[in-house]
């Protein structure tokens, strides 16, 4: 199978309709590939979206519970949140998990590197692994009202599989950290 690498849409014209400090909206005319006129919106996201699956010496991970505004319910995630552009991703999971759960980790290993929702936005997200925890104060933003349940790892995992979390980047962060336990490279 062979890949396609050029791009085969040709932007116009490109305009901004919205913009705030998290996103930017932008409205653009287009030459599809098929050579046709079209539109497309795209979202462009000022941050990266961070995220961490804790998981203790005894099997143990963390969840966090929070209302999410734009869905209309309450959703359980992977401690997540938004890093600048311009930091480290670690650095801003490292600060996420603390701020959310008052864990520290002494041992850190990237998971995974993905695009969240690719056809209409350009949103990145990274997730890692966090292992040798210390337990802390957490220290939510004020915007932030949560609730941390610790649990048994394979518990998440199987709320990631039933749709009891369907959170995208928990859901591919934990099958990933459980995939990685599967064959080995994540002992616990």
């Amino acid at each position: 199978m062979s890949e396609l690498r050029s791009n085969p849409w040709t932007t116009r014209e490109m305009c901004q309709v919205y913009d705030n400090p998290w996103i930017r909206v932008t409205h653009r005319n287009v030459i599809t590939p098929a050579g046709s006129a079209g539109i497309y919106g795209v979202v462009h996201f000022k941050h990266v979206a961070v995220g961490v699956v804790p998981i203790d010496d005894e099997g143990y991970t963390w969840l966090v519970g929070q209302y999410r505004y734009t869905l209309d319910q309450y959703s359980w995630e992977i401690p997540e949140g938004g890093g600048s552009l311009y930091e480290s991703a670690l650095v801003a999971a490292q600060r996420e998990l603390m701020e959310e759960t008052g864990l520290r980790a002494k041992q850190w290993t990237q998971l995974l590197e993905l695009h969240l929702s690719n056809s209409v936005t350009d949103e990145r997200g990274i997730a890692f692994l966090a292992q040798e925890l210390e337990i802390g104060q957490a220290h939510p933003e004020e915007t932030e009202q949560l609730q941390v349940r610790r649990l048994p790892f394979d518990e998440a995992v199987q709320m990631a599989l039933d749709g009891r979390i369907t959170d995208a980047l928990s859901v591919v962060a934990l099958l990933a950290a459980n995939e990685w336990r599967r064959s080995g490279k994540l002992k616990f």
